[in-house]
């Protein structure tokens, strides 16, 4: 297979691999700093249509003020939560220029004290306006910046009614800025209108968007969310550059990197791996922006002579967030094919046993969708001792192969002819 298309994804392959080295080349990158703990806000409507009872016969504010209690009890203890509202102080009867700027910050991004950010939720009341542009600038701020991803976590009913910023503009603006933020919309109705902004929102930033109609699915999809949070992102990637081809590409180690990679670009990279050692290597690319339909994301491993020795295979996690695609491959499966092996000297002279890993991409975007800066790129990297490769039992190659199909071919035939006859005998008699 060599490209996974549609927005599938999968971050499961890029997790899975682990980072033990055997002898490898240190990265050129740096050494590898300390994770950064998972950081997640949650935004809250609490402007005055949240009043309304129509979720399980009962306010949606009251849901959601439980739904947020769920989700603080459940929280992983190494996850920093932050609890932002809106329209919760100006009323509604209030100025819009006044109400326009309604938006505070009720639990700062950190260690959660979970009894005092149950107490601040219960005390919110159905009240003002709705400027989720703002709320959603704020919230980024509050996050901070850093090589891991952030995301936001918006619960609404409704549509913003300030204007500017307009949220989708927002939304967009925190994509282009490469501030690894993604934003996940939660709509409390079912409203077109509502669905179309929340939708925009979602896919400028790689999110996803989720119409809730019950109290117990506002918790589940807000207890997923926080764990995707703290599951996806538990390493921190080590910032690294490609390069345009093999010869200037930056020698990997093992260990977890990340870049940014424009559209329809090739980006190089290299990896040092010695006769009985296995690379293991795949990519994701967050989707952190619109795209037009039928992309991909291609994974190669290719020598340092220019052949090719083995592409990637889609692996699909389900999410609609990241594209990913991995590989793996020794010197082992390399001396059974006709392919040059990869542990032939460089073209550039840095040495033997150099591997080339391609990371390239068919994305392209609609009209008004901004290109630059390119599109982020996690890349893991492993070397093991070698092992068999992956997949089902084989039952033989060429001649041999053909003869022992053919062989069954023939006694199946002759055994179904044999009972056929045996049937229509013992049919005659009786």
């Amino acid at each position: 297979m060599i490209i996974r298309r549609g927005p599938a994804v999968g971050l499961l392959l890029a997790m899975l691999a682990g980072v033990t080295a055997l002898g490898a080349v240190p990265a050129t990158a740096g050494e590898p700093t300390d994770g950064e703990a998972p950081k997640v806000e949650l935004v809250l409507d609490s402007s005055g249509s949240m009043r309304a009872a129509d979720i399980d016969g009962r306010s949606r504010m009251s849901v959601a003020q439980q739904s947020f209690n769920e989700v603080v009890d459940a929280l992983p203890p190494e996850t920093q939560l932050g609890i932002r509202v809106l329209g919760s102080r100006i009323p509604a009867s209030a100025s819009q220029a006044l109400g326009c700027r309604d938006t505070q910050q009720i639990s700062p991004v950190g260690p959660v004290d979970k009894p005092q950010a149950k107490a601040a939720i219960a005390t919110m009341r159905p009240t003002g306006w709705t400027p989720i542009g703002l709320a959603l600038r704020a919230a980024s701020h509050d996050l901070g910046t850093g090589e891991t991803t952030r995301r936001i976590v918006l619960i609404t009913d409704g549509e913003d009614t300030c204007g500017a910023p307009g949220p989708c503009d927002v939304a967009r603006q925190l994509a282009a800025a490469g501030t690894h933020l993604v934003v996940d919309t939660l709509g409390l109705t079912l409203d077109a209108r509502v669905r179309q902004q929340l939708t925009c929102i979602a896919d400028a930033t790689g999110g996803t968007y989720t119409a809730v109609q019950h109290q117990t699915q506002l918790t589940d999809r807000l207890n997923q969310l926080v764990r995707r949070a703290h599951d996806t992102y538990r390493r921190t990637p080590r910032q690294v550059g490609g390069a345009d081809r093999c010869s200037a590409a930056p020698i990997l180690g093992p260990g977890v990197y990340t870049d940014r990679e424009r559209f329809a670009q090739h980006r190089w990279y290299r990896v040092a791996v010695s006769p009985g050692q296995e690379l293991r290597a795949s990519v994701s690319i967050a989707l952190d922006r619109r795209l037009n339909p039928d992309y991909g994301v291609l994974l190669r491993a290719v020598s340092t002579t220019g052949q090719e020795i083995v592409r990637g295979t889609g692996a699909d996690g389900g999410r609609t967030d990241v594209l990913s695609t991995g590989l793996r491959w020794s010197d082992q499966q390399s001396a059974a094919s006709p392919e040059p092996s990869a542990s032939s000297s460089s073209s550039d002279g840095s040495g033997d046993g150099l591997v080339c890993l391609v990371v390239s991409n068919s994305f392209s975007a609609p009209a008004g969708v901004q290109t630059n800066p390119g599109m982020p790129v996690e890349l893991t990297v492993d070397v093991v001792s070698s092992s068999p490769a992956p997949g089902g039992p084989s039952l033989g190659r060429g001649w041999l192969l053909l003869l022992v199909l053919t062989g069954t071919g023939l006694v199946g035939g002759l055994v179904t002819g044999w009972l056929a006859r045996w049937r229509v005998a013992v049919w005659k008699e009786n």
